[in-house]
């Protein structure tokens, strides 16, 4: 009886998903890395539209690094501020992320989330398309 009412549960219980506040984890490659698809993520265009980001732009990946080295003849920003990219903020840190957790919105959105942690606290980066979108810091609510 138990497990007819075990398997009758799973049965119905087998297509239904959790929302974990609309962010989903890349599954891992067989080398033990995120798997990484080519660049999906759109960002808003100057006419306010959605375009593609383009191949040529480095995202970051689980361990720290950028995926690909950026375009030659172009300048890093001169501060951190929303919108730079996310390779751009570990060049102007200047080290390795403790941590950085990549996955994906309900939108389709790539979301990254990047770790630094700091003498002072904990500081994260929260990218949305490869675009710097909140920073939370310490003592910020």
């Amino acid at each position: 009886m138990r497990l007819s009412v075990l398997l009758l549960c799973t049965a119905a219980l087998g297509g239904c998903a959790v929302d974990m506040g609309g962010f989903s984890f890349m599954p891992s490659g067989a080398d033990g890395k995120s798997a990484q698809a080519a660049p999906t993520a759109t960002a808003m265009s100057t006419s306010g539209g959605p375009s593609r980001a383009g191949p040529q732009e480095a995202n970051l990946l689980p361990d720290g690094e950028c995926s690909t080295e950026p375009p030659a003849g172009r300048a890093l920003p001169p501060s951190i501020a929303e919108g730079i990219t996310e390779c751009e903020l570990v060049k102007l840190k200047g080290t390795r992320p403790t941590d950085v957790l990549i996955g994906e919105s309900g939108k389709g959105q790539r979301e990254t989330q990047v770790l630094y942690a700091e003498p002072g606290g904990r500081e994260i980066y929260m990218f949305t398309d490869n675009r710097l979108s909140r920073i939370v810091k310490p003592g910020q609510g």
